[in-house]
C-alpha cells in the first residue's frame, strides 16, 4: 500500500509514472505525487497521507 518510488506498475504504459510537484497541505513540504494536483483538493506527502489514513480507522 502507499506509493513507492520508481518501480513498475506505471498505469499500464510500460514506463515510469509521471510525477508532479506539489506542496503538502499538512506539513508544507514539497513532494511529488503520481497525479496532477488540483486546486480544489488538498495534497499530502506520503508521510502525512499515511498518518491521516491510519487515524481514520
Amino acid at each position: 500500500m502507499g506509493y513507492q518510488g520508481g518501480g513498475g506498475g506505471g498505469g499500464g504504459f510500460g514506463g515510469p509514472r509521471e510525477m508532479h510537484k506539489a506542496t503538502c497541505a499538512d506539513c508544507k513540504k514539497e513532494c511529488e505525487v503520481p497525479f496532477k494536483p488540483r486546486d480544489d483538493r488538498p495534497v499530502y506527502c506520503k508521510d502525512c497521507f499515511s498518518k491521516r489514513k491510519n487515524e481514520g480507522r
